[in-house]
Order: C-alpha cells, then sequence, then structure tokens
C-alpha cells in the first residue's frame, strides 16, 4: 500500500538514524504486520494491542509530512 510505504520512508529518514537497536528491532516487526491491519492502526480505525507498536505508530505518525 503506498500511503503505508510513504509512512515507512519518512520514519526511514527521520527516526531509523537516531533510533535505538530496541526501536529498530520494533520497526522490523512492524515491517512484518499485514497491511490491512497497519492501515487501521495508523488511520485510528483499530487500536494496536502491543504497546511497542502502538508507540511506534504514534511517532511515525507525528513525523513532518
Amino acid at each position: 500500500m503506498r500511503e503505508l510505504d510513504q509512512l515507512f520512508e519518512r520514519w526511514l529518514a527521520h527516526g531509523w538514524p537516531a533510533a535505538s537497536e530496541a526501536e529498530r528491532g520494533v520497526f522490523l516487526r512492524l515491517l512484518d504486520c499485514e497491511d490491512d491491519r497497519l492501515w487501521r492502526w495508523f488511520m485510528g480505525y483499530e487500536a494496536c494491542p502491543d504497546a511497542a507498536l502502538s508507540g511506534l505508530i504514534a511517532r511515525i505518525r507525528a513525523l513532518p509530512a
């Protein structure tokens, strides 16, 4: 899904360089999730049940466009 790709590209450009190894691991786990589930989480239609993933989703959403 192109919209998710744009969010992830923004994270890779702005967040990845300064991310800790733990946070990078969370990002890699996020990439393993199904696109439809990711879309619902990023759009706020559904709450992510994993606290680490949910926190990263919030940080990605807060990045400037």
